[in-house]
């Protein structure tokens, strides 16, 4: 609030005398203030600004004083505040999504033939790459991280009007000081004042919330293989990592948690700023009083979900063995699909879905490999020989066009802005 000022009383040379703006912008750089004291009077007042000007102008030379805060109104230098936080605050989850996308990169790269189990509601289904499921990760946090730069970019804009948002109290100089402050502030100059119009915190509100589930989507899935009755991946270890105050042998995914905290508390948040899209009039009342309130909690929640899977990939255990092992536990039911589709070549789909289907639960009632029941099934014999009966139930044969979405997903992420 105070760079506010400053920058203000500067674009106001001519407007405001000269030596009158550079004492108040001196007067900005060493102010200080009692927050608690604020707090308690911007109570009373409504708004943060009211009493802040009041305490800053009493900081400032008499002869200069009159001219603290000129033109300007409460609102726009507390959105210009929370323009000028955000700046310095959406740099930093960027990078920390640069960071965790990254690390999905190295592992989309590292497993591209690393045969795991895809699961679908839960339950087994087919053979596909980790690398490819680490590619799927990275392809959300493209999406996520470009969104979230657009949106910071278009909300962090200068917010400056005056008293109802056409700066008539600057008469024939409100477009010279509008532009000037502007460029004080290194912020972009909008057409129209935007104190009325929440679009721009409410999108970028709203990207954050996207950008803090795709890193909860990742703990999701990190949480759920980490299970030791699946035990295909685990979070870093170390000391004082994932432990139990009452069990000692537990292994938590604690960042894992972390992460799927903040994202499932995000969504709220952005709803409030959702909300906040229809203030009344020229000023809302309630509505823009809040949202730096809001927006603080966003992308501290957002930055900390980040933080804790970027961790979590980068030094992840994968256990390439027990992906393997729960591949062959499902007894050659994974490859149903490969099957079916091998036997409509001459059966046709419905045919060979039926023989499919009993084939299945002939294994599972038996407690075999479906190979072994299919080769004790004259009907399949007669259109497989056993070589490709075999070749069959070899994963990366199930593998399908993984590979070439990973080289996409990875394309895509090279070339996203940093």
């Amino acid at each position: 609030m105070a760079r506010f000022e400053a920058a203000l009383a500067r674009a106001s040379t001519g407007f405001v005398p000269r030596e009158h703006a550079e004492a108040i912008a001196r007067a900005c750089e060493t102010a200080s203030f009692d927050a608690t004291k604020l707090a308690n009077d911007a109570r009373r007042a409504g708004t943060l600004a009211i009493p802040f000007v009041r305490e800053l102008t009493a900081q400032v030379p008499p002869g200069a004083a009159r001219y603290v805060h000129f033109g300007a109104t409460s609102q726009d230098v507390i959105d210009t505040a929370v323009v000028l936080c955000l700046k310095e605050a959406a740099p930093r989850v960027l990078a920390l999504a640069r960071r965790l996308g990254d690390a999905a990169a190295q592992l989309a790269e590292r497993h591209r033939d690393t045969p795991t189990v895809a699961r679908t509601l839960l339950q087994p289904a087919t053979p596909v790459p980790f690398g490819w499921k680490a590619a799927v990760w990275l392809s959300l946090l493209a999406r996520a991280h470009e969104a979230f730069r657009r949106a910071a970019d278009d909300a962090c804009v200068l917010q400056f009007g005056g008293a109802a948002g056409t700066l008539a109290a600057f008469g024939s100089h409100a477009e010279t000081i509008s532009a000037a402050l502007a460029s004080e502030l290194r912020l972009r100059n909008p057409p129209i004042p935007w104190h009325s119009a929440r679009d721009g915190f409410a999108r970028f509100g709203a990207e954050a919330a996207i950008l803090a589930g795709a890193a909860g989507k990742i703990a999701r899935d990190v949480s759920l293989l980490m299970q030791p009755e699946v035990g295909e991946v685990f979070e870093p270890s170390g000391a004082g990592r994932g432990g139990s105050s009452a069990l000692p042998h537990k292994r938590n995914p604690a960042a894992s948690l972390l992460a799927l905290e903040a994202s499932q508390r995000t969504p709220a948040l952005a709803a409030t700023l959702l909300a906040n899209l229809t203030p009344e009039h020229e000023r809302g009342l309630g509505q823009w009083q809040g949202q730096w309130f809001t927006l603080k909690s966003l992308l501290c929640a957002t930055a900390s979900a980040l933080a804790a899977m970027a961790e979590t990939l980068e030094g992840l255990e994968v256990r390439a063995d027990a992906m393997r092992a729960n591949l062959e536990r499902t007894q050659g039911l994974v490859f149903s699909e490969a099957v079916s589709l091998r036997l409509a070549q001459a059966l046709g789909k419905p045919a060979a879905h039926a023989l499919t289907e009993k084939l299945c639960a002939r294994a599972v009632q038996e407690g075999k490999h479906l190979r072994d029941i299919m080769q004790r099934n004259d009907e399949v014999l007669k259109i497989l020989p056993a070589a490709e009966l075999d070749a069959l139930f070899d994963p990366k044969r199930a593998f399908g066009s993984a590979q070439q979405m990973i080289e996409r997903a990875l394309a895509t992420w090279r070339g996203t802005a940093p």
